[in-house]
């Protein structure tokens, strides 16, 4: 069985064995971290619900832990931190709930797992000044293939955008399939 048949096939198991009413079974504080923080974002008109279609994902995520937070040293190895894990645990499982409360999920993971990606990330920070655009690339991607259960090696084309709102920092994500390159005659 071949690497992706094997994503597939653990993939499509964790598909039907997760409930459409409730994410993963999760580390008691991240489910608590993850409550809060859509509680507190749920009011905010910025805010805008996870978009499933049968090539594609939009999803608005919290902004991840800067870069200096997000690992730690232990005996001299670098290893992603507990903030770092934490943010990866609580944005696989919005990721996984957005997919499997769809209509598409079947149709969109067979794409993912099937096509080469593209991702776009718009990261809205409080501030243009204390964030670099490019610290929350790697855990965010991460993040979210990991929710999928996909490979992000699979993505071919990146986009970022950085801007700025205070009242309501977040991220922004697409990820969808990259469309047929017209062929030159």
């Amino acid at each position: 069985m071949s690497p992706s048949q094997t994503i597939t096939h653990r993939s499509r198991r964790r598909l039907a064995a997760t409930s459409t009413t409730r994410p993963p079974t999760q580390h008691p504080t991240v489910a608590v971290e993850f409550e809060r923080s859509t509680s507190r974002t749920a009011s905010r008109k910025t805010w805008h619900p996870p978009v499933v279609s049968s090539n594609g994902l939009t999803i608005t995520l919290p902004i991840p832990p800067s870069i200096n937070h997000q690992y730690a040293t232990v005996n001299g190895r670098r290893v992603l931190s507990s903030a770092g894990r934490a943010y990866k645990t609580q944005v696989g499982h919005h990721v996984w709930l957005a997919l499997v409360q769809s209509p598409f999920k079947v149709t969109l993971l067979d794409q993912l797992l099937s096509e080469p990606l593209v991702i776009s990330i718009n990261f809205f920070f409080a501030s243009s000044l204390r964030r670099d655009l490019d610290g929350g690339l790697k855990i965010t991607q991460d993040s979210v293939c990991e929710g999928l259960g996909i490979n992000d090696n699979r993505i071919v084309e990146t986009h970022l955008y950085k801007h700025v709102d205070k009242a309501s920092p977040r991220i922004e994500l697409s990820l969808s399939t990259r469309a047929p390159s017209s062929t030159l005659p």
